[in-house]
């Protein structure tokens, strides 16, 4: 068994986001040690997990449906797949972005406004930015 101290320790998760990930039910501590929460030694393997699932760009809810009930993994393939895939886009729109910067940084027009790739780029975060307004107006 680790106190939180320990799994603070070993981990590099703070105190805070352990209980945080506690009140969201992705840990469960055993019991308590004193004042200190005690866990046991498979929440490294979890925390290592919802670190894992937040750098792929999870949700902490998505994070908390790939465990049992007893915090065991219990894993989605095809919402890796999907997570994947979306991933995937996110990395072509970036490589278009990236480029049309590099593109922009290097070109001969006398303005960057002068510039049919450099415009194509605005035009392109521009409609994003609507298409992000619009589906955040949706959620509300």
């Amino acid at each position: 068994m680790l106190d939180i101290t320990e799994v603070v320790r070993r981990s590099g998760v703070p105190a805070s986001t352990l209980r945080y990930y506690e009140e969201k039910g992705l840990i469960l501590s055993t019991g308590r040690r004193g004042l200190k929460r005690i866990f046991a030694p498979g929440i490294l393997d979890q925390l290592a997990l919802i670190a894992l699932g937040r750098a792929a760009g999870f949700t902490l809810d998505e994070i908390g449906e790939m465990f049992d009930a007893g915090g065991e993994p219990s894993i989605d393939r095809d919402a890796l797949s999907a997570k994947a895939d979306e991933l995937d886009d996110t990395i072509r729109k970036l490589s278009a972005m990236r480029d049309g910067l590099r593109h922009a940084a290097k070109c001969p027009a006398p303005s960057h406004l002068e510039c049919g790739q450099f415009r194509r780029l605005m035009n392109i975060a521009s409609a994003r930015m609507r298409v992000e307004k619009k589906r955040g107006a949706q959620e509300i």
